[in-house]
């Protein structure tokens, strides 16, 4: 009993902690080692189509459209990766990625969306934005993003990532 309220405590504060899932740095710990940057990324028709439904939705309600980085891209596949390999639908690991794209890239602020089990990128959007916290990142004051759509080959289900970034 004592174990299972610890556990549901850890994740509360965990949860509370990541902020939806947004990352801020100061310049100096994003600036202090260099991090190599994955150029090359091939994008699926879904990826792309996501991407365009998000920024369709950013420029009707009078925001910036993000430009896509494939570094970014990149990340958000590993964590698809992770996600498969672990059967696990979470945001694990994302301080150790969002540092990665501030000292890659310069990112002064990073966000991430998850979804998992949605057939289309319209389904998947539509759910992003039917949630306040991933709505928050969908609008927020970010330049950059990058996805990534994998599918679990044994079960046939999809696991999105979309990691946004703010770069000067």
């Amino acid at each position: 009993m004592k174990v299972n309220l610890l556990k549901l405590m850890l994740l509360i504060t965990v949860i509370f902690t990541m902020d939806s899932c947004s990352s801020d740095a100061s310049e100096d710990t994003a600036n202090s080692t260099t991090a190599v940057i994955v150029e090359n990324y091939t994008y699926s028709d879904a990826e792309l189509e996501t991407m365009k439904l998000i920024n369709e939705y950013r420029v009707s309600v009078g925001l910036n459209a993000l430009e896509k980085i494939n570094h970014i891209s990149y990340k958000s596949e590993e964590h698809d990766f992770y996600m498969i390999d672990n059967k696990v639908v979470s945001h694990d690991g994302f301080i150790k990625r969002s540092e990665n794209i501030m000292k890659a890239l310069g990112a002064k602020t990073v966000g991430e969306n998850i979804a998992y089990n949605y057939n289309s990128p319209q389904a998947a959007v539509t759910a992003w934005l039917n949630s306040p916290a991933h709505k928050e990142n969908i609008e927020g004051n970010f330049t950059h993003f990058g996805i990534s759509i994998r599918e679990d080959a044994t079960t046939g289900k999809k696991y999105y990532t979309n990691i946004f970034a703010k770069i000067n």
